[in-house]
């Protein structure tokens, strides 16, 4: 099955503790081609990040055992993992988003919300994320982005001389 973009099904990592919302999402995602996980709490979400690839990935920010903004910020920080995130959340003040934002998020989305309106979202990410993954050179845990020459050895920066970029 290919997703609406006409490529592979995008693989999404759905991360909410409510089990309603999300069977919503899944009745919705999968009609358009989507594979979906789950996870219902922050430490099984986190445990899924570090062992699948994902395309994309739907963070709630109240989860137990660990919060979608300390999750996201480990994600990012310790983990060194660029997969875009939507942050969905009811969460709604000004500070709530730039908290969001500031922890790494790639976008945010505020509940209640229309299915439409994610859909929209993820496809808008998941493209952005497939130009940039375009730029990555990979081999093992060692990357290097073609655009910013920036390398990366298990999510840690290496800073390298213009002789051993030319190399």
């Amino acid at each position: 099955m290919v997703n609406t973009l006409g490529a592979a099904p995008i693989r999404a990592l759905i991360v909410e503790d409510n089990r309603d919302i999300c069977e919503n999402i899944a009745a919705y995602l999968e009609r358009h081609g989507y594979i979906l996980d789950f996870a219902y709490d922050g430490i099984s979400a986190m445990h899924l990040a570090l062992t699948n690839p994902f395309d994309i990935i739907v963070l709630d920010l109240m989860l137990p055992g660990m919060d979608g903004l300390r999750f996201c910020q480990k994600l990012r920080v310790e983990a060194g993992i660029e997969t875009p995130v939507l942050m969905l959340t009811a969460r709604d003040t000004l500070d709530d988003k730039l908290k969001g934002f500031e922890a790494g998020a790639d976008d945010y989305l505020v509940k209640p919300f229309a299915l439409q309106e994610l859909h929209a979202r993820l496809q808008a990410l998941y493209k952005r994320g497939q130009r940039k993954t375009d730029n990555l050179l990979t081999v093992g845990d060692l990357t290097m982005n073609r655009s910013t020459l920036q390398v990366h050895r298990a999510g840690r920066h290496i800073d390298l001389s213009p002789a051993c970029m030319k190399l």
